[in-house]
């Protein structure tokens, strides 16, 4: 945790604090001075605990301070999500308001509740868990991920959140043209394994709404195995459920993998379901057929190679103001994520 300061001493890169304390103050009850975290992990937009002088906390996110690129970071439409998504089985934090007034805080915002859980990332996270509790957690994943793609569109408005079809060839078209723009080497490989996805493509036969970076550190978690409430929906929008899924499996870690894109390896603690279970339960679940779920799983690593080096872009050149430290093994990882596609469409 870094960045803390106290209404009127100091300053917190991405925070004007007296007029958001004004702002917030509109809107909640709250006792200043208040003061404002940046919370570790991020790779994209950045979040903020905020707390006052009582004690009482809520959550702050806004854009990256620089290198924005077009149609991302949309604050409103993160806003409108989870809004919608407040009456749904799907759980998510509970929102406050949102702030399109450039003059509080030099960009739009949005505050939400604070909701206590535990964002699980490494092993020594996935120690506050039992094995029995991190099969519970696997099961829980699996059926929020449901509930999400079995959200009614029309019944929370966001039925024109997106373009429902042809969601993976669009897919394949922006993170390649994200990529162009945000890199500065030369890797033939994400082009030649863009090629092979765009040749074969599965068909799609439904659209849902779809979270876009679903993972297990996009989650905060209870230590009983439970699943508190589901973050980062900047990317959500309207595609193919089973691409959503695949998603979810370009993240997840499995003991022996020997390669870990993001450098979290909670997954790969004893008791966590592989990514076979996964796909064998979603498929139990939604009644979806997952035979074609290797094909999205290489799909899935080259976007995140695509994400990455985009991330890792910005870091580079101060838009997100600290470093993790895998973030310098991403420039690695990104060559890694599309070797792996590659293989596992050789092997379809």
């Amino acid at each position: 945790m870094s960045g803390a300061i106290e209404q009127g001493s100091g300053a917190v890169a991405g925070i004007d604090a007296a007029p958001v304390t004004a702002w917030l103050a509109d809107r909640v009850e709250l006792s200043p001075p208040l003061l404002f975290e940046i919370i570790a992990g991020g790779h994209s937009n950045l979040t903020y605990r905020v707390s006052d002088a009582t004690g009482c906390r809520w959550v702050l996110r806004r854009p990256p301070l620089a290198h924005l690129l077009a149609g991302a970071h949309d604050m409103v439409r993160e806003h409108r999500i989870l809004a919608a998504l407040e009456p749904t089985p799907v759980p998510t934090p509970p929102v406050v308001g949102l702030c399109t007034d450039a003059d509080v805080n030099g960009a739009d915002f949005y505050v939400t509740e604070f909701v206590d859980g535990t964002v699980l990332r490494s092993l020594a996270d996935a120690d506050l868990l039992t094995p029995e509790a991190r099969g519970a957690l696997s099961r829980q994943l699996v059926e929020v991920q449901a509930a999400i793609h079995d959200t009614d569109l029309e019944a929370t408005g966001l039925d024109t959140l997106g373009r429902p079809n042809d969601y993976v060839a669009r897919q394949l078209h922006v993170w390649r043209r994200q990529f162009n723009a945000m890199t500065s080497r030369d890797l033939p490989i994400i082009e030649s394994v863009h090629d092979l996805l765009v040749a074969s493509i599965p068909p799609q036969t439904e659209a849902t709404l779809v979270h876009g970076d679903y993972r297990l550190d996009n989650c905060l978690s209870r230590v009983d195995g439970g699943l508190a409430a589901v973050l980062d929906w900047e990317i959500s929008t309207l595609g193919d459920p089973l691409a959503d899924f695949g998603f979810s499996l370009g993240y997840w870690v499995e003991p022996g993998d020997g390669f870990n894109p993001l450098g979290h390896d909670a997954t790969a603690a004893e008791g966590f379901w592989t990514r076979e279970e996964l796909a064998n339960a979603y498929g139990e679940l939604t009644g979806r057929d997952v035979s074609a779920v290797r094909w999205f799983f290489a799909f899935a690593s080259w976007r995140l190679a695509c994400i990455l080096e985009g991330v890792h872009a910005r870091y580079v050149g101060g838009a997100i103001p600290e470093i993790p430290p895998e973030v310098h093994e991403f420039p690695r990882s990104i060559v890694a994520l599309a070797e792996r596609a590659e293989a596992v469409l050789a092997d379809l």
